[in-house]
């Protein structure tokens, strides 16, 4: 219905109010889907993960290899998630919130040419392409095991180097104290966007010793090859320590600042994804138990659970950043 009305400030204030209900109302809707448990919700998207088989298949991107990392704690000895499992299982919402959807949708993303910023509180920001952030520093393999905050867990050889590197070529300035990290939001290419369930662009942040640990990885790759769209090319975040949504995806800026940044989940549910996000099993989820998880394809639904790690595993090599914390309250 078209409303005249001389009163133009009222129409933008009422167009925006019912914009914010609608969101609000998309965000209650998607919430209550994932408190019948979030593990289960997510298993059986899982269990048709094999109509996808074909689509997930190795795309044969280009090849993108790394020397394995003699960074503590990088290279762990556990078996490899199936390719098409880690391809074809993802959560990347602005391709879809169904776990397959990234996978069949993420096609449209456009991966070249592509620029980061790195801007804030630096000394020499720089805007980069891609070209020129692959050939900043060595290309390193890391296998990570990745711990989604939903119960599920996969192990992921990526290819990167650790994004200290980057950050020490632009030289945070001493009031650095934070990093918030910034995804690409383009509706022509991310039909994900069109939904309200999070405040696009998705936003993640740092603390900036956390963002400086050698594990904190700036990663272009995975399983010897490019990133695939749906896995956040081209180029993410990867917190082995973190829950995985930590782990921001597709990113265009880099931007170093004195305050906590705002982070999409945290925003969207505050009482349930603190800043931190710390994989800890002994903090559990305000709907669901993280004290164990799921490994992606060890087998299927009936398999039994995993008893999740503090840390993820890395504790020996990260533990130290909180010391004095109390890991309740800094969730």
């Amino acid at each position: 219905m078209l409303i005249r009305n001389n009163n133009h400030g009222f129409v933008h204030s009422l167009s925006s109010e019912i914009t914010s209900q609608t969101q609000y109302l998309q965000r209650r809707a998607f919430m209550q889907t994932l408190a019948t448990g979030a593990a289960g919700a997510a298993l059986a998207s899982w269990a048709g993960r094999d109509a996808l088989a074909a689509e997930a298949e190795r795309a044969h991107l280009p090849a993108l290899k790394g020397l394995p990392s003699k960074v503590s704690g990088a290279m762990t000895v556990e078996a490899a998630t199936a390719y098409k499992d880690a391809t074809g299982y993802n959560n990347y919402y602005e391709f879809g919130l169904d776990k397959g959807e990234p996978a069949r949708n993420a096609g449209t993303l456009k991966t070249r040419p592509w620029t980061v910023r790195i801007e804030g509180l630096v000394q020499k920001p720089q805007t980069l392409d891609i070209d020129s952030l692959l050939k900043l520093s060595a290309q390193e393999e890391r296998i990570y095991r990745l711990r989604c905050v939903e119960g599920w867990s996969m192990v992921i050889p990526w290819v990167g180097y650790s994004l200290s590197e980057l950050l020490k070529n632009v030289q945070p300035l001493s009031s650095a104290k934070y990093v918030e990290f910034v995804t690409l939001a383009d509706k022509a290419q991310m039909p994900g966007l069109r939904s309200g369930v999070l405040d696009w662009p998705y936003t993640e942040g740092l603390r900036l010793d956390e963002a400086m640990h050698p594990l904190t990885l700036l990663a272009f790759g995975m399983y010897g090859e490019v990133l695939p769209n749906q896995n956040g090319a081209p180029v993410r975040l990867v917190v082995p320590w973190k829950y995985g949504f930590k782990s921001a995806k597709s990113l265009v800026a880099i931007r170093l600042t004195d305050k906590e940044p705002g982070t999409a989940w945290n925003k969207a549910a505050r009482n349930e994804y603190g800043f931190y996000s710390n994989v800890n099993p002994e903090v559990d989820h305000p709907r669901w138990s993280q004290a164990t998880e799921r490994r992606i394809g060890e087998g299927g639904l009936f398999a039994k659970k995993r008893k999740t790690l503090m840390f993820n595993g890395y504790g020996d090599q990260v533990a130290q950043l909180y010391a004095g914390m109390d890991l309740k309250k800094f969730y």
